[in-house]
């Protein structure tokens, strides 16, 4: 064997063991590692923020979701979530790409400003911008606090309750700046809703 070919040997061996100590490093130790770090100091986090009720999962605090009729309509009992260009599929995320120059995406604020208006039965100057925007994922849980304000009447009317208590059950479940100055307040729809259904038990 010339001492070319048995270079050639030397490198190929070197480059499979240097990818086979790799791929056990990056592949499987650190997830393992980081999957242990996450399951020990955060599992509700590391598990998906999974909410329970009854003893079954309903959903996760991280992943919004649609609280319509059986028709497939927004049920007026339930706080509604902000529109999602991926219908909250989350195996479909994505925003609708539209620039916010696009006259499609000015016709469809304005046709769905006009139905939160009526559904809610609030003047079209009332309704909050999140409530006709998607996110960029298609699947915000949150909605702003003045969003979840201009839909408590039409929830204490569907449901029979005091509009009063439902506008304290969206404050108690108003959640603050992160860290006090990163972000907006912003209500989390199933967190919200799972209250309203033991306020309504």
């Amino acid at each position: 064997m010339n001492t070319a070919v048995r270079n050639t040997a030397r490198l190929a061996a070197a480059v499979l063991r240097a990818l086979l100590v790799l791929t056990l490093v990056t592949g499987v130790l650190y997830p393992l590692l980081v999957t242990g770090i996450a399951q020990a100091a955060f599992p509700h986090k590391a598990d998906g923020s999974v909410v329970r009720s009854d003893g079954q999962a309903v959903g996760s605090t991280l992943i919004g979701q649609t609280w319509n009729t059986r028709d497939g309509g927004p049920d007026r009992r339930w706080f509604q979530p902000r529109p999602s260009a991926s219908a909250y599929d989350p195996l479909a995320s994505g925003a609708s790409n539209l620039a916010a120059t696009s006259p499609k995406l000015t016709r469809q604020i304005e046709a769905r400003k006009k139905r939160i208006a009526a559904f809610n039965h609030v003047p079209r100057s009332a309704v909050p911008p999140d409530a006709v925007t998607a996110s960029a994922s298609g699947l915000d849980p949150d909605i702003s606090p003045a969003y979840a304000r201009i839909q408590t009447d039409r929830v204490a009317r569907a449901r029979g309750l005091d509009p009063a208590d439902v506008r304290a059950l969206v404050r108690r479940h108003t959640q603050g700046r992160e860290a006090g100055f990163l972000g907006e307040p912003v209500v989390d729809v199933l967190e919200l809703n799972l209250a309203l259904r033991d306020l309504h038990r």
